[in-house]
């Protein structure tokens, strides 16, 4: 009997969609106890329904300086992070969930083996990097039930934005300040264009509208004296680079009110575009492309009349679309324009998902993407672990030819 995990149900490429012949799904979320937190050593052991969010509140709660880094969509769960291997704003200075965020993991295979990855130590060079097998397989390998996690120190955090007459002149800012003696001290560069702003006043979340224009939201790590420095650096090279304006959250409750607004893009999208449905998706390419990716979608949204916003995750490159459709008609155009978007990011050297995952959604991409060789390897990496196709079938690898006709 084919096994569908479920978790957040966060996802939005149908990692969690049923199986065509019938399936069971096992629900995870319940699954969310906090087993123990070692303090001393900066790392947590926790089951895998368990939500970052909660994580780090309880860490908050507890007195505990630290927190865990990785931070995709709201209500998103460790094993689904682990399955889709995530990231979000914080890659900038933290990276993804292939980033030794995930030290051991425990998961039950489909002969109903039980393996633990690895011990809890920082670092091994025993044999295979098994942890990271699960990190990505989106379920298909095995089901995750428990985590240890690492930690790291909460850093004093300040939050700018600056608005700039286009994405080209915001993005070239970005990359000056990446490679600045200051960009390490940058948690998160975040990108959202003129529509995305406009999205946000119209939806009414905000007491005080923003400039409708293409914005850079910064956060800055650091002691006071490195917050300041930075962010005179910040400035100054914004200017440089035709930026319009520039806007320190002058209190904590402020900078909470201006990222509250970029994490709830897509909740503003929505809101602000009543009657209509959303198709989100991501693609990233390297940095220095970035600008290309974003004017080139832009211009082929528009050709096409379709309403859209845009975030990035700037500084790695990711990007985000929104995209509002209203019938099937308007649906069909959406699904094309996807289509365009995923080859223009691997034309430019890029991938088909910086962190949404591919599930049922980008598998078609695979093939173009990593190679047929690469993707043989991981079919028969699936094949040997699970060689009755049970763990949630149909995701990721890439339909053959054969099925494809059928």
């Amino acid at each position: 009997m084919p096994v569908v995990p479920y978790s957040g149900a966060t996802s939005l490429e149908g990692h969690f969609s049923g199986y065509p012949t019938g399936s069971i799904c096992i629900d995870m979320s319940g699954m969310d106890r906090i087993i123990k937190i070692n303090v001393e050593d900066a790392d947590l052991t926790c089951q895998s329904g368990a939500r970052w969010e909660d994580i780090n509140q309880a860490l908050k709660h507890q007195g505990i300086p630290l927190f865990f880094p990785l931070d995709p969509g709201p209500g998103a769960t460790i094993g689904g992070m682990i399955g889709t291997g995530c990231s979000g704003t914080n890659a900038v200075r933290y990276g993804t969930a292939r980033s030794e965020w995930f030290l051991s993991i425990t998961a039950v295979l489909p002969d109903g083996t039980v393996v633990k990855t690895r011990r809890r130590a920082r670092k091994s060079s025993a044999g295979f990097d098994t942890t990271k097998l699960f990190i990505g397989a989106e379920g298909t390998l095995g089901i995750v039930t428990e985590v240890t996690l690492r930690l790291t120190p909460v850093v004093p955090t300040k939050v700018a934005m600056a608005q700039f007459p286009s994405v080209q002149q915001a993005v070239s800012a970005v990359q000056e300040i990446l490679i600045s003696p200051q960009g390490p001290h940058i948690q998160c560069i975040e990108l959202l264009d003129d529509n995305m702003m406009h999205a946000i006043n119209d939806a009414g979340f905000v007491d005080h509208p923003y400039p409708v224009s293409d914005t850079l939201f910064f956060k800055i790590q650091g002691d006071q004296a490195m917050v300041k420095q930075t962010a005179k650096l910040v400035k100054d090279l914004a200017k440089k680079h035709g930026s319009t304006s520039f806007q320190f959250a002058a209190t904590d409750a402020e900078a909470d009110e201006m990222w509250t607004n970029r994490k709830y893009a897509l909740m503003s999208t929505i809101a602000a575009n009543p009657g209509y449905r959303c198709w989100t998706t991501d693609v990233c390419v390297p940095v220095s492309r970035l600008p290309e990716l974003v004017q080139a979608t832009k211009k082929d949204l528009a050709e096409h009349n379709l309403r859209s916003t845009i975030v990035g995750h700037v500084g790695d490159g990711n990007f985000h679309a929104l995209i509002l459709f209203k019938d099937e008609e308007e649906l069909k155009a959406v699904e094309d324009a996807v289509h365009r978007l995923v080859h223009r990011a691997l034309a430019l050297d890029g991938t088909c998902t910086g962190e949404h995952g591919v599930g049922v959604g980008k598998k078609e991409y695979l093939d173009e993407e990593l190679g047929e060789g690469t993707v043989e390897l991981m079919r028969k990496i699936k094949q040997t672990i699970d060689p009755m196709n049970l763990f949630n079938p149909g995701k990721l690898y890439p339909d053959k030819k054969d099925e494809k006709k059928n």
